[in-house]
């Protein structure tokens, strides 16, 4: 195995002079955190999703108010993306189908590409020695059956396993 894959805990700041100080070789940080605090030339690699799949809903924003507060409801309304909310309902689609939350190993990557959503997924073991991938593409106001039809697919191909050993690791 090339990679070690540990917990890291704390901020930017204690992550990165925990590499510096030689407990890790290297780090992965999110671009758009070290770009926000002025770290952009710390940068050595930036993981392609087909390296690396993201954590399902990484990088969107939700807002969430009283559905009774109907003025505030019309401005937020104007924010709403749909590219990015069929997306994140697909890749959630996904994680529900596999009965997943924060802890289980899953990456996932949903977006439009010309007219269809397209929803590349991975479950892979906690020690990253297995992986199972899953791609699939539909129209997209179908995003939740999409995120299940991928999810499905995972299952049919080994994905349940994996989880099954991650479960019992984070027991």
């Amino acid at each position: 195995r090339d990679l070690d894959f540990r917990d890291l805990r704390g901020n930017v700041d204690t992550r990165l002079r925990k590499m510096e100080s030689g407990e890790y070789e290297a780090v992965v940080l999110a671009k758009a955190g070290l770009d926000r605090l002025g770290l952009s030339h710390r940068i050595s690699e930036i993981l392609s999703p087909e390296i690396c799949l993201p954590a399902v809903g990484q990088g969107a924003i939700a807002i969430e108010s009283r559905t009774t507060d109907r003025d505030l409801t019309e401005i937020l309304d104007k924010l709403d993306h749909a590219e990015t909310r069929n997306a994140v309902v697909a890749e959630r689609a996904l994680l529900a189908e596999l009965q997943g939350g924060c802890q289980i190993p899953v990456g996932a990557w949903g977006r439009l590409e010309r007219d269809d959503l397209v929803l590349e997924a991975c479950v892979v073991s906690v020690d990253g020695s297995e992986c199972v991938r899953e791609r699939g593409a539909g129209p997209p106001g179908n995003a939740a059956e999409l995120g299940k039809d991928v999810a499905r697919r995972l299952l049919a191909n080994g994905a349940g396993q994996i989880l099954e050993q991650a479960a019992r690791q984070y027991e």
